[in-house]
């Protein structure tokens, strides 16, 4: 009998002797193309042994990304350029106001179960927002994170959080995306997650009535992280693109 993502057991920490994870955090607009190209190299060195994981934290420029499962008539207005993505899932947005954790996590360090993986992405993002006082809930027939709205209408519930991911050679791509402080406005050109009808929307923090910093988004992040996957270790540089686009 197949469980349900509530009775999964969450966590995945490494085995003993694995490296911390390497946290990065990028300054600016990260150009998505750009952001493929170094998960891309980035798991293939972790694969050959060569690297140790990484989880990377950043902004987009707006844009949307289609995920291998995404039906054209969910792109209601390409008011941004839409990017085709190896990860799962269907359309989503991505821009300034959000925060996007990709993560390059071997789970044959850990344990090589993807709905548990998922699971405990969902936990990561739940745990992250109860330190703010909101109560974020998966939900079975939905992947994310999302948040209840009585105050806009009985049942309604809002998204605030996306998860969609890869994985090569057991290796993760891709990973989630929390909304901060975005222009939920952007979402209005597509069906978010292919999720339609009066009962469902996205929210953020700020949408929320909770103006917090990225800055402090970020260490609540790292802090569950490490509850959840285990210990970290801050990138040596902190990367800032400049305007070429390199870091």
């Amino acid at each position: 009998m197949v469980k349900a993502r509530d009775d999964l057991a969450c966590g995945l920490p490494a085995a003993h002797g694995t490296p911390p994870v390497e946290w990065r955090l990028s300054n600016g607009l990260v150009p998505y193309e750009q952001a493929l190209a170094v998960m891309d190299a980035r798991v293939e060195t972790i694969v050959r042994g060569e690297a140790p994981e990484l989880a990377w934290l950043l902004e987009h420029p707006p844009l949307y990304t289609a995920g291998t499962s995404a039906d054209a008539a969910d792109l209601l207005e390409p008011r941004f350029p839409v990017h085709r993505s190896g990860r799962g899932g269907q359309f989503t947005y991505h821009g300034p106001g959000q925060r996007v954790a990709y993560l390059m996590l071997d789970l044959k360090r850990r344990t090589p179960d993807i709905r548990r993986y998922v699971a405990s992405l969902e936990e990561w993002i739940i745990r992250t927002l109860r330190r703010f006082h909101v109560r974020g809930e998966r939900r079975e027939d939905r992947i994310g994170v999302w948040v209840r709205r009585p105050d806009r209408a009985a049942g309604r519930e809002d998204k605030i959080a996306a998860i969609g991911i890869r994985v090569r050679h057991f290796v993760t791509l891709h990973g989630i995306s929390l909304n901060v402080d975005a222009d939920l406005g952007h979402f209005a050109g597509i069906v978010p997650c292919g999720v339609t009808g009066p009962s469902y929307g996205v929210t953020s923090l700020a949408d929320l009535g909770l103006p917090v910093t990225m800055a402090e988004v970020d260490m609540a992040l790292r802090r569950e992280f490490e509850a959840v996957f285990g210990p970290t270790q801050r990138s040596d540089d902190r990367c800032q693109r400049s305007d070429d686009g390199s870091n």
